[in-house]
């Protein structure tokens, strides 16, 4: 007798979510607009975004420059379309290295169940128990500036959330007849997670990674307006906010606003694109 696996839907469930709510479009929309133009940014900056001219320091709109510049004189376009690749860059680094992780963590913990899930599951609840911000500053302080150590310190910090998650979702599909199936054929353990569990667990997966993004924007942009993410030089939306306090004194202040603008935004539209996947997915399930 063959075992044949009937996949649940899996990324399909989310494909037509947009035509059903304006809020899903439009954030969807957002998103698009916003990772397009940190691909594009080379190419739409009109000025190198490092480019100083204090002689046009706090200078005001203008056809030569429509959002203004800051007090150093840079062009806020150009760094707002540059800083969107840096702002971009390192939660897709935080979400790509917590999800792996986390979800290689939690299958592991679900599947060996016994003293394995004891040890990871503990281990995970004392990371969760360490603030991911302070576990940043804390790596920054010893590694320095640049996007590697936040990263990795955002990782780690994520990583008991994603395994969590994991191993919840991992028990309850074992209980599914076809996963029995499947060992009752010899089929070995590791075939049967990344073959057959993992392609039903990885909506839910990817919908709680997409909400993770926005909130490792949000995490990153703060470490760099204090001044411990990207090096000064590097455009990027938190420390542009950082750099933008001296322009509000002086009654400048877009070169401020609109960063924190955009970094709204875009957290929002990744929450809302991720929560209407993880609702989609949940309605299919039920």
């Amino acid at each position: 007798m063959t075992a044949v696996l009937t996949r649940r839907p899996g990324l399909s469930k989310i494909r037509s979510a947009s035509a059903r709510s304006p809020l899903y479009a439009l954030c969807l929309g957002v998103v698009a607009l916003v990772v397009l133009s940190a691909l594009l940014a080379p190419w739409l900056a009109p000025y190198d975004p490092n480019a100083v001219d204090l002689g046009n320091a706090l200078a005001g709109n203008s056809t030569d420059h429509p959002l203004g510049v800051d007090a150093a004189g840079r062009d806020t376009l150009s760094r707002l379309l540059l800083g969107a690749r840096a702002s971009l860059l390192g939660p897709l680094g935080v979400v790509v290295f917590s999800t792996l992780l986390g979800v290689a963590v939690g299958m592991a913990a679900a599947w060996r169940g016994g003293w394995l899930d004891s040890v990871l599951s503990r281990s995970t609840e004392l990371v969760m128990a360490f603030p991911g911000m302070l576990l940043a500053i804390l790596i920054i302080s010893v590694y320095g500036e640049g996007l590697l150590a936040p990263v990795v310190a955002l990782a780690v910090a994520y990583l008991p959330y994603v395994s969590r998650l994991t191993r919840s979702l991992v028990l309850a599909e074992r209980e599914r007849p076809y996963v029995s199936a499947y060992q009752v054929q010899g089929h070995p353990a590791l075939s049967i997670c990344v073959r057959h569990i993992l392609p039903n667990i990885a909506p839910v997966v990817l919908a709680q990674a997409t909400i993770n993004f926005g909130y490792a924007l949000m995490d990153l942009a703060g470490l760099s307006f204090l001044g411990l993410g990207v090096p000064p030089l590097t455009p990027d939306w938190g420390r542009m906010v950082f750099d933008g306090q001296t322009a509000i004194q002086h009654g400048y202040p877009l070169s401020a606003v609109l960063p924190c603008v955009l970094i709204v935004l875009t957290v929002v539209a990744f929450n809302v694109v991720g929560e209407r996947w993880a609702d989609r997915v949940a309605r299919r399930d039920r």
